[in-house]
């Protein structure tokens, strides 16, 4: 099975979530599946995401997408996110 895991900080994790939440269409149509979405313990704002990737080439071209930068921007994102691909 293949992963993609996605962290970032957010500036409002309330305020982002709905975003998040909004974008799922184009999760689903990359081939990703949430397994988890955590928050730091220490720090709420930084998000980690992990996602079953059903094709590793088809979300290494959604993480490297237009969209899914200008959402990332959109919600809050105020970081360069850190994304890695896992086998």
């Amino acid at each position: 099975m293949a992963y993609m895991m996605v962290r970032h900080k957010v500036r409002d994790f309330n305020a982002w979530k709905p975003g998040y939440d909004g974008h799922k269409p184009a999760r689903d149509d990359a081939g990703l599946k949430e397994v988890y979405l955590l928050q730091n313990a220490d720090d709420p704002r930084e998000v980690i995401a992990l996602f079953e990737a059903a094709d590793l080439e088809k979300a290494r071209a959604f993480a490297a997408s237009e969209d899914l930068k200008q959402k990332m921007q959109e919600v809050g994102v105020i970081d360069r996110p850190d994304i890695y691909f896992l086998e």
